[in-house]
Formats: structure tokens, C-alpha cells, sequence
């Protein structure tokens, strides 16, 4: 009997999904609303994006887990994009590619974390 070798591609792919979602669902409401509406002074409060204000919802256990998330998956959702795009366009690299895509997405959820815990409760 042959065994087969397991992959983790699953993982990836459920990664690049949810930061697809969540990139779909939310990335255009954050454009907007850090780039139009807050600086423009549009729909919004001029206070909204304050320093107390945002310090204040990174340090909750919700707005910590809100900024986590949209900040790593996005990027394993950037890092799938970019590793099978360059398949697409003709660049096999192979291991050296999952290494450099996967591994940028994967020190960036690092720091993120770390950094919001810094930031405190």
C-alpha cells in the first residue's frame, strides 16, 4: 500500500479565502474611510481617527483582533495571489518562491501580533 504524502496547500488556500473575503468585504470600507471620508472631513466626525481614539481600539480585545486579522490575512491572501501568479506568468522558482511570498506573509503576522500586544489592554 502506498502512502501518500500530505500536503499543506489546504492551509494556504483556506488562508487565501478568508483574507479574500475579508479583503472584499472590508478593504473598499477602509479605503474609503481613511482616505476619502476621514480626510476630506466627509460623513464622519473630524475626531474619528484620533490618536486617542485609535490607541484606544487597539488596545481592545475586539479592535486587537479586528487590526490582527485584516492585517495577516490580507497578507497570506496578497502572498497566495503573488506565489500563483508568478507560476502563471512563467517564473517556476519553486521552493524559493513559497519561501520568499509565504515567508514575508508569515513574518508580517508575527510582527502584527507582537506589535498589538505591545500596544497593551
Amino acid at each position: 500500500m502506498k502512502t501518500r504524502k500530505r500536503s499543506n496547500a489546504p492551509i494556504f488556500w483556506g488562508l487565501f479565502g478568508a483574507g479574500g473575503m475579508l479583503a472584499a468585504l472590508f478593504g473598499p470600507m477602509l479605503v474609503f474611510i481613511t482616505g476619502v471620508a476621514i480626510p476630506l472631513g466627509l460623513l464622519l466626525p473630524a475626531g474619528t481617527m484620533s490618536y486617542p481614539k485609535m490607541l484606544a481600539f487597539a488596545q481592545n480585545f475586539i479592535g486587537k483582533g479586528f487590526i490582527f486579522a485584516v492585517i495577516s490575512l490580507f497578507l497570506w491572501h496578497a502572498a497566495h495571489r503573488i506565489f500563483h501568479s508568478l507560476h502563471e506568468i512563467g517564473i517556476h522558482a519553486g521552493f524559493g518562491a513559497k519561501l520568499l511570498t509565504y515567508g514575508v506573509a508569515l513574518i508580517g503576522t508575527v510582527v502584527s501580533a507582537v506589535v498589538l500586544l505591545r500596544v497593551g489592554f
